[in-house]
């Protein structure tokens, strides 16, 4: 129970940053659906996306690696400062060429009147996959109170000036010659792109004084023995973000265009922005995974070979379904609520948001089951399920999108995560025995869905009453859990111990 409270400490102190940052930039999106039209919103949809596969790419696997090698070294500023090398390399070649190459790519991308978007993407890419270390080093050494510093400073510096260049600058443009000349009205999303440039530029300036403290040192060997350890979890990574990510792709490639539409691109990238943003409201579900990933990382590497590990396993696997449980059934539960954090001409896709929900609370599973071949060095199985699960995402969204359009996504996210699930369960046993509570966690699994089903008969109630009656089921799953789990002592003497403060 020990080890499970610093599990959750940590979770939570990372998760702050995450919780805070995750919510300010939840609130740009009522920004951007209200003063972008769904066709240029699709354009921040879709760049983001190519975003998030790229960044794997550039960061190669290296967090894990760090955190693998500075248990195993002796000198874990070596590892901390070869790593970063590596990157700092890769990145700065990246941005070169990317920035040579910028029109070939706006022009392969339709959007040859736009290159500074591309330009502006490639060098966020670069920033970003070289303080991956940085921050990697802050959980490796347990700092997570600075790095929830280091990562606010960040997120507060690019919702300002969100703020600033979509809100404030139109109107100061209209009343200063000053502003009206920077300021232009076709540059539009291109906005969202500089500001987000601007906060990562300042996130690597922060890291300096972290850089100039540690003695450098770098040793060929052991980046050689790195990238042999982490080069296998990039091809993982990109499958895994496949089923992510891919159905924002899928759209753009694979939906078919009614008969009559005048402008094709356009209607696409409207879909795409409706998709994108209902994809928003399922945020809580995808934040609750990312805190305790940031968390878990350090924590199994550092109990890796401990006499209580498997059971300690065993029971954070448990607690992560309940408490996905709580999320996907409090969302759902107050989706009325939740659905005004977009545009209501956005609404029409809110029937995609349950199946996003159980997608992002299935990846958080398969995240987990994934540390038996991480532990063990055997980062290549991880090709295997991913790359399963990904040609199952290209061939169900190849076949269903033309047919379903973008609900297609949503359901092939959660079918594709669901396999993937269930590969690496059953392989992982073999290498990670662990006597889980099947009976309690069927029990709660089963729970879940009742409470949802019981959820849907107050759909054509009014308001309050339908409100009422979700948050009693709530409630109800909530005693339920805390009966069977005997979690009445725990509660109450964390109850005890606020109340004394």
């Amino acid at each position: 129970m020990g080890k499970l409270k610093q599990l959750a400490g940590q979770t939570f102190i990372y998760g702050l940053s995450s919780i805070v940052g995750r919510i300010l930039n939840y609130l740009l999106v009522p920004l951007y659906t209200n003063c972008f039209p769904s066709s240029e919103y699709g354009i921040v949809v879709e760049m983001y996306t190519y975003v998030t596969f790229l960044l794997i790419i550039l960061t190669y696997g290296m967090e894990t690696g760090f955190f693998n090698f500075t248990k195993t070294e002796s000198n874990p500023d070596k590892v901390f400062t070869t790593s970063a090398t590596s990157l700092f390399s890769t990145s700065s070649l990246f941005i070169l060429l990317g920035l040579l190459f910028a029109p070939n790519i706006a022009h392969a991308l339709d959007y040859d009147d736009h290159v500074d978007y591309v330009s502006y993407i490639i060098i966020i890419l670069g920033l970003d996959a070289f303080t991956a270390i940085p921050f990697a080093r802050l959980r490796q050494q347990n700092k997570a109170v600075k790095f929830a510093l280091f990562k606010l400073i960040g997120i507060f510096v690019n919702i300002g000036l969100n703020l600033f260049f979509i809100l404030w600058l139109p109107n100061l443009a209209q009343n200063y010659e000053f502003f009206a000349s920077i300021y232009s009205k076709d540059f539009g999303v291109g906005y969202v792109f500089l500001a987000n440039l601007i906060s990562s530029s300042l996130t690597l300036l922060i890291f300096i004084p972290d850089f100039l403290r540690v003695k450098y040192s770098f040793d060929g060997n052991l980046l050689r023995r790195m990238l042999l350890y982490s080069l296998p979890l990039v091809v993982s990574g990109l499958a895994g973000m496949i089923n992510d990510f891919f159905d924002r792709i899928a759209i753009k490639f694979f939906y078919t265009v009614p008969d009559g539409v005048a402008d094709a691109n356009k209607f696409i990238l409207s879909e795409m922005g409706i998709y994108g943003a209902n994809a928003k409201i399922a945020v809580l579900m995808t934040l609750f995974v990312q805190c305790f990933r940031y968390a878990a990382d350090p924590f199994f590497f550092s109990q890796k070979g401990s006499k209580d590990f498997n059971p300690l396993f065993a029971n954070v696997n448990k607690y992560l379904i309940i408490f996905g449980a709580f999320i996907f059934l409090g969302i759902m539960g107050y989706l009325d609520i939740v659905k005004h954090f977009i545009a209501s001409s956005y609404w029409d896709g809110l029937n995609v948001v349950p199946l996003l929900l159980i997608g992002h609370w299935l990846a958080g599973m398969v995240y987990l089951q994934s540390f038996w071949y991480k532990l063990d060095g055997k980062t290549v199985y991880g090709i295997y399920i991913f790359l399963i699960g990904s040609v199952l995402t290209i061939i169900l969204d190849y076949l269903l999108v033309p047919k379903m359009g973008y609900f297609a996504c949503a359901l092939t996210n959660a079918i594709s995560t669901f396999v993937m699930l269930c590969i690496t369960f059953v392989w992982g046993k073999r290498y990670l025995p662990c006597t889980y509570d099947y009976r309690n966690i069927i029990i709660f699994i089963l729970l879940a869905c009742v409470s949802y089903y019981a959820m849907s008969f107050t759909n054509d109630l009014p308001l309050i009453p339908k409100l009422s009656i979700n948050s009693l089921i709530i409630i109800i799953f909530a005693l339920i859990v805390i009966k069977v789990e005997n979690l009445w002592q725990p509660l109450k003497n964390l109850a005890n111990k606020l109340l004394k403060r």
